[in-house]
């Protein structure tokens, strides 16, 4: 009889599979189109997800919907790109403290023959001043994403309210404001990295660039457990150990497309 019973518990130990009960950890995470858009968080989130045996799941939305998701305590953190809106979130004590990972810069994209003369303008304000006296089609995300709050300043700082058939509002994300940009031959305000991405399948080429009020900053934040007690903070501060540390600002150095850097550590400048 104990024999028997040896056998059955040996049958039940096989037979169960390992890790059995046992739930995958996830991190919920915002981000904005353009880190996925460009191809680079496939490059950064399997090996955390390796290395830390969870899943992240990632909500690609514009910046002010990603910051919005995190305000309701729907994720665990957010990587965005609009400084000034992170550190209001945080200030408002929704999020823990913001944590610098990279930048790019932003580009104003059109057609080929550039109809409203914006390659040999002195500044982005010129460009757009160039371009609505012009008249000339220009596409907008129009939908709070980082891009979009860059768009509005640079269009307040051209002193310019735009309007009108030439002026569109598109509420999409970067790669399909890129696409229908491309579709009508218009022009359009883009992170350099997603334009790389998707360069290669677009007419549309880079008409002005440069100016310092194109910098493009992303930063990281974790949820506020004091405001949403069940948000996996734990988890959350390993990501953003990882995206701000040797490994993390390794890759992101490293990511290319088609020979071409699309972002550019900030926690860890590289060599």
């Amino acid at each position: 009889m104990r024999r028997l019973i040896a056998l059955a518990g040996l049958w039940f130990v096989v037979l169960v599979p390992v890790g059995q009960g046992r739930a995958e950890m996830r991190l919920r995470m915002s981000t904005t189109t353009s880190t996925e858009n460009s191809g680079l968080l496939g490059v950064l989130l399997p090996p955390f997800e390796a290395a830390n045996d969870c899943k992240v799941d990632v909500i690609a939305v514009g910046t002010g919907k990603a910051l919005k998701l995190g305000e309701n305590g729907d994720v665990d953190v957010v990587f965005v790109h609009a400084r000034q809106a992170e550190e209001r979130f945080v200030a408002q004590g929704y999020g823990v403290k913001r944590h610098a990972v990279m930048h790019n810069d932003f580009v104003i994209a059109g057609p080929g023959d550039d109809p409203a003369r914006l390659a040999s303008a002195g500044s982005a304000a010129e460009a757009l001043r160039r371009l609505a006296e012009a008249g000339a089609a220009f596409v907008s995300r129009g939908d709070d994403s980082g891009t979009h709050k860059k768009e509005r300043a640079l269009w307040k700082a051209a002193g310019v309210q735009p309007a009108g058939s030439w002026y569109s509002e598109v509420g999409q994300g970067m790669g399909a404001t890129l696409r229908i940009a491309d579709e009508k031959r218009a022009y359009t305000l883009s992170d350099r990295g997603t334009f790389i991405a998707l360069g290669g399948k677009l007419d549309l080429v880079v008409v002005f660039q440069g100016d310092p009020a194109l910098y493009n900053p992303y930063g990281i934040i974790a949820v506020s457990p004091e405001r949403h007690p069940h948000v996996n903070l734990d988890l959350a501060r390993k990501f953003i150990a990882y995206v701000t540390g040797p490994e993390g600002q390794r890759r992101i150095a490293g990511y290319r497309v088609k020979g071409l850097q699309l972002f550019y550590p900030d926690a860890i400048p590289q060599p």
